[in-house]
C-alpha cells in the first residue's frame, strides 16, 4: 500500500515539474516571439489596411522588415519613418493622395508615415496585378527594377512572376516578407499582440 502512495507522489511530483518546465518554455517562447514580432500601431494599420485593401499582416511583415516598428528610424540612404519611406517616394505619393503642403518631418509620425506607405503598397500591387512578393520586391527595389527583371527570362518565365531576383538583399527581403506575413497572420488572427509586454 506504502508502495502505491510513493509511486502517486513521484507521479504528482513528476507532473508539477513538467507543468513547470512547460510553463517556463512557453514563456521563453512567448518573450522571443515578442521580440522577433512586435506588433504596434495595430488600429491605425488595420485602418489603413482596409482603406487601401491590403492584408494587415502583410504590412505588418513590411513594417518589421524596413523599421521593427521604429517610428523615427532614419535609413543612410534617407528613408524615414516606420515604413522606410524615401522622400522622394513621399513627395510623389502625396501629390497621388491629394496632400496639400505637405510637412516631410511628418513622415515621423507612424499615422502619417503608414498611411503613405500603404498606399504606396496599394500602389505596388495594383501595378503588378496584385502579386504581393512582386509589390515587396519593388518597395525595396524599385518598381523599374522588377519590371525589368519581368521582362529579362533570366528572371522571370513568364512576365508576370520572378523565379529569381538577381539582387542578394531583395531576394531576401521578399523572403522575409513572405515568412513574416505568415507569422503576422496566426498573431493577429488570435489577438496575441494584446498580451504583449514589450
Amino acid at each position: 500500500m506504502f508502495g502505491i502512495f510513493k509511486f502517486i507522489w513521484r507521479l504528482i511530483k513528476f507532473m508539477i515539474g513538467l507543468a513547470i518546465w512547460c510553463a517556463v518554455f512557453l514563456f521563453a517562447g512567448y518573450i522571443v516571439l515578442c521580440i522577433a514580432f512586435p506588433v504596434k500601431y495595430v488600429d491605425i494599420i488595420e485602418k489603413n489596411s482596409k482603406k487601401y485593401d491590403l492584408d494587415p499582416a502583410y504590412v505588418c511583415a513590411v513594417i518589421n522588415t524596413e523599421s521593427r516598428f521604429t517610428e523615427t528610424a532614419r535609413s543612410h540612404k534617407g528613408a524615414r519613418g516606420i515604413m522606410q519611406i524615401m522622400p522622394e517616394t513621399a513627395e510623389w505619393a502625396v501629390k497621388n493622395m491629394g496632400y496639400e503642403n505637405f510637412d516631410f518631418r511628418r513622415l515621423d509620425e507612424p499615422e502619417t508615415n503608414i498611411d503613405i506607405g500603404c498606399w504606396i503598397l496599394r500602389f505596388l500591387m495594383d501595378r503588378f496585378g496584385g502579386d504581393q512578393r512582386l509589390a515587396a520586391a519593388a518597395y525595396n527595389a524599385g518598381i523599374g527594377n522588377v519590371q525589368k527583371w519581368l521582362e529579362s527570362t533570366e528572371y522571370s518565365f513568364n512576365g508576370e512572376s520572378l523565379h529569381s531576383i538577381p539582387y542578394d538583399e531583395t531576394q531576401r527581403y521578399v523572403r522575409k516578407i513572405d515568412l513574416y506575413t505568415k507569422i503576422y497572420s496566426i498573431i493577429l488572427g488570435i489577438d496575441l499582440y494584446e498580451i504583449q509586454i514589450f
